[in-house]
């Protein structure tokens, strides 16, 4: 792919695992990337320091996406460091944070997960169309979306399936101004989410499992993201694409 060549984009949550594979192949194929991250400041310099080693462009910002002064600034500064536009937006920030059964969660769990999965992604759409004139937003949803998430994860998956929906709304918002919009849905994927909130026999038994019979890889999920954004997917909006070694067919 050379059509992506001194395209910008942001990809939030991009410090580490899926958003840092996202950002690397983004840079590799010539994309000037904003890397937002929240609080890993450390694999946030570290993924930096992979792109520029590799000869690409990319720069830090360090926002809470779930407040919308905080994008706004970051959509604002990513558009000054790169010509006045954006051509990109990956919206990857979220995560599960724990799990808890329905008469476990409160309130206050309600909300900080529906800010992280969904909110984060409304705002970063609401803002970065100030600074895109055509272009491509792709939404990195769950295979939760579509099943209900494992034990103590439904909020997150609401969360998720929440993304989709909108993924579907802004297509068609958003087509007439050339801007497409589609969501990836990865099942298991090796990373830290997994290492973390997911038991180990879960993961093996996947293993025996899945038709593939192994867990994806991050760089296979940014390797849809960069198809989903260049020319080679131009007739694909409002997509929910899932990418799971098919343990789920939707």
């Amino acid at each position: 792919m050379t059509d992506l060549k001194n395209k910008t984009a942001v990809v939030t949550g991009g410090a580490r695992d899926i958003g840092r594979a996202i950002s690397l192949r983004l840079a590799a194929e010539g994309v000037k990337v904003c890397i937002n991250y929240c609080h890993n400041e450390a694999a946030a310099q570290e993924t930096l320091e992979l792109i520029r080693r590799a000869g690409g462009e990319a720069m830090l910002f360090k926002a809470d996406v779930t407040k919308a002064a905080e994008v706004k600034a970051m959509m604002a500064a990513a558009a000054e460091r790169f010509g006045g536009k954006i051509d990109i937006l990956v919206n990857n920030a979220g995560g599960i944070m724990g799990r808890k059964t329905i008469q476990e969660q409160d309130e206050a769990w309600y909300e900080a997960l529906m800010d992280l999965n969904f909110k984060s992604c409304w705002l970063c759409t609401k803002e970065v169309l100030e600074y895109m004139d055509r272009g491509a937003i792709v939404n990195i949803s769950s295979q939760a979306a579509r099943d209900g998430g494992g034990p103590g994860s439904s909020i997150y998956a609401c969360g998720k399936a929440a993304m989709l929906c909108h993924t579907r709304a802004m297509a068609k918002e958003l087509g007439p101004r050339g801007i497409r919009v589609n969501a990836v849905c990865p099942g298991m994927i090796n990373t830290y989410f997994h290492d973390t909130f997911t038991a180990p026999e879960s993961r093996q038994a996947l293993h025996r499992s899945a038709p593939l019979r192994r867990e994806g890889e991050a760089s296979e999920v940014a390797d849809l993201v960069c198809y989903l954004i260049s020319k080679n997917s131009s007739y694909l909006t409002g997509n929910g694409i899932d990418i799971n070694g098919g343990c789920l067919f939707s």
